[in-house]
């Protein structure tokens, strides 16, 4: 009888200790209280934005437009283009990654004009990498201004979540104040304009565009791990969009319009609600680079043996 209590208790302890475990773990991985900022503007049909870029025949749009599905597979790749330039502004995606093996590709959600600059080019990215061997993905975010991708500022991040599940918010918030790159509307980097960084601060009218391609050359350790096309079709879903911003007038080249007409200023993001962090969104951000990031520019010297100055004034 003393043998099987004392299985009892042990068996009774581990359970115990699982559920502190399975509890830590659940505290670690979910995310501080932020406000919403995707709830303050319009979400619309993805064909209401956008345009197909490149990759037709592997673009499928679903519910009168409002979804859209993006492929890549041996032959070409897919993406989607906004209908118009726009000077600062809010853009999100509600997307959801191919799940399985997925080594190499790469889903973007981004902001560029490097078809009208191809050589000084701006842009503000979000990219999702299938990394190395692994099933999870891998969040990337980078910035150009009046530069080439030789010159990105790239930071990388663990997610808190299986992005192949279920649909997830990535959001860009583009204003003279700062960059904001949020996921579930968390921040997760804040790019404060001053004058350490203005030289390279994107300030030139940009697309929008959502894309889906092959990242074999670069995406895992320097393409140690390319795309495995047997696996293809892989397939990343979008379920609606969030364009808002100063729309430039293709004719003038002056950013002369907005899609958020009940806004005394031209600018939607403009206000002082969105000039800074709150100290909800403060906390967020800490939480994401304390607990997730995993790699910064600023920290790697073995590419720049002299440090980006922003890097040395944080």
């Amino acid at each position: 009888m003393a043998f099987f209590q004392d299985k009892l208790l042990i068996l009774s302890f581990s359970i115990f200790c699982m559920m502190i475990e399975v509890s830590a773990l659940g505290a670690v991985y979910t995310p501080p209280n932020v406000e919403r900022l995707t709830d303050r503007f319009n979400r619309v049909p993805v064909n209401e934005r956008y345009n197909v870029a490149f990759g037709g025949s592997n673009v499928h749009m679903t519910n009168n437009g409002t979804n859209a599905y993006l492929s890549l597979d041996k032959k070409s790749g897919s993406g989607l283009m906004s209908k118009n330039k726009y000077h600062y502004g809010f853009f999100s995606a509600a997307m959801k990654m191919p799940a399985g093996f997925t080594s190499g590709v790469v889903v973007a959600f981004y902001l560029s004009n490097a078809d009208v600059f191809p050589h000084n080019h701006d842009e503000i990215d979000i990219e999702l990498l299938g990394h190395e061997r692994r099933k999870d993905w891998v969040l990337q975010t980078n910035i150009y201004g009046n530069g080439s991708v030789k010159t990105g500022r790239e930071e990388k991040f663990y997610l808190w979540f299986d992005p192949t599940t279920s649909f997830h918010e990535y959001s860009i918030l583009w204003n003279n104040h700062h960059i904001v790159f949020l996921v579930d509307n968390v921040p997760v980097r804040e790019v404060i304009h001053n004058t350490v960084i203005s030289s390279v601060y994107p300030s030139k009218p940009m697309s929008a565009y959502t894309t889906i391609w092959d990242g074999s050359e670069w995406a895992t350790k320097g393409g140690k791990y390319p795309v495995d096309y047997k696996y293809a079709p892989f397939v990343a879903s979008l379920q609606s969009s969030e364009v808002e911003g100063c729309i430039l007038n293709q004719k003038s080249n002056v950013a002369s319009s907005c899609t958020r007409s009940s806004l005394s200023s031209l600018d939607p993001v403009d206000g002082e609600e969105f000039a800074k962090l709150s100290s909800q969104q403060i906390t967020g951000l800490q939480w994401t680079r304390g607990k997730h990031m995993f790699y910064s520019y600023c920290k790697d010297t073995a590419r720049y043996k002299v440090l980006p100055p922003e890097c040395n004034a944080k």
